[in-house]
């Protein structure tokens, strides 16, 4: 039985042949231009390349520069800013608003079509509509003064140590609906008899979400957190839309920071170092995690 089963084993690897040749392709070209791509930034970000990459090393010079830029330093607080109150107020008005959905409201699809249709609408658009919305002269500040509160402030794209969050306002307004969507069919998948258990030994509501159903939605929470987490990082186009980086250089990203140096600046070095302290910093974050998720983290069996 045991001889059987070993002679068999090798043909498990025969299975779907023919779809996994014609992956290779496809699979090869993927490594090749991300592995490739990425070693060719960090290369050439030990370099002095200007207009055009040249290989002429300078050691960590870019990187001392970088790290001396006021710009940068700015950049780096404000993505941190951006990230972590990004996370949190996602996932937590995504979460509420999808417990809403779940009561069976009325008009459900039409509830769910109006919150997630920001979604579909491009970063430019949401930051050109946001620029407007927050403009002191005609936009929320102005109706609230036109209604009589004539001392209301409200230009946080105008004051440079709140501008960040003029920014993460309209993230959160794009970007919550796609979150809703993600935790209610996280809830619609939870087990009917979970509830009812739970109402028959009176279990309050707000600790069957708690204790119960948000553990079961493990899997559909680190999906949310790993698109939201991608957003952060890329986050360029919102910024330019609403502030251009400003006031100043208040609202700077670094994303923003590597396009300017790159195509603008024409300081392909240290554009290439900035990239490359994004890419060390995402993957501090990312392999801890991933080894703690799928690693070692794991009870083996």
């Amino acid at each position: 039985m045991t001889g059987h089963a070993k002679a068999g084993r090798p043909n498990q690897y025969l299975r779907n042949l023919n779809s996994k040749i014609a992956s290779i392709p496809m699979i090869l070209t993927a490594v090749v231009i991300f592995f490739g791509g990425t070693i060719w930034t960090v290369v050439y970000s030990f370099t002095n390349s200007k207009l055009l990459p040249r290989l002429s090393f300078v050691g960590l010079d870019q990187y001392y520069r970088l790290w001396a830029a006021p710009r940068w330093s700015v950049s780096i607080e404000n993505l941190a800013v951006y990230g972590i109150f990004s996370l949190i107020f996602s996932l937590v008005i995504g979460f509420v608003l999808a417990t809403l959905m779940d009561q069976k409201i009325r008009f459900e699809n039409t509830f769910r079509t109006i919150f997630l249709y920001p979604f579909a609408l491009s970063f430019i658009v949401t930051g050109l509509v946001w620029q407007w919305l927050l403009n002191p002269d005609y936009g929320i500040q102005s109706v609230v003064r036109s209604l009589g509160w004539t001392t209301f402030t409200f230009d946080p794209l105008y004051t440079p140590s709140i501008v960040i969050y003029g920014v993460l306002i309209a993230a959160l307004w794009q970007g919550t609906g796609l979150v809703m969507c993600l935790m209610l069919a996280g809830l619609r998948g939870i087990d009917e008899d979970i509830w009812k258990a739970a109402r028959v030994d009176g279990i309050p509501m707000w600790r069957t979400y708690l204790f119960i159903v948000i553990p079961m939605m493990r899997p559909v929470f680190i999906t949310t957190l790993v698109i939201i987490a991608s957003g952060i990082v890329k986050v360029y186009d919102l910024v330019v839309a609403q502030t251009s980086g400003g006031p100043g250089i208040a609202s700077e990203v670094p994303a923003k920071y590597v396009y300017d140096y790159m195509f603008q600046a024409q300081n392909l070095g240290q554009g290439f170092a900035a990239s490359t302290m994004m890419l060390v910093t995402v993957a501090i974050i990312i392999i801890p995690w991933a080894y703690l998720e799928f690693g070692g983290g794991r009870k083996r069996v």
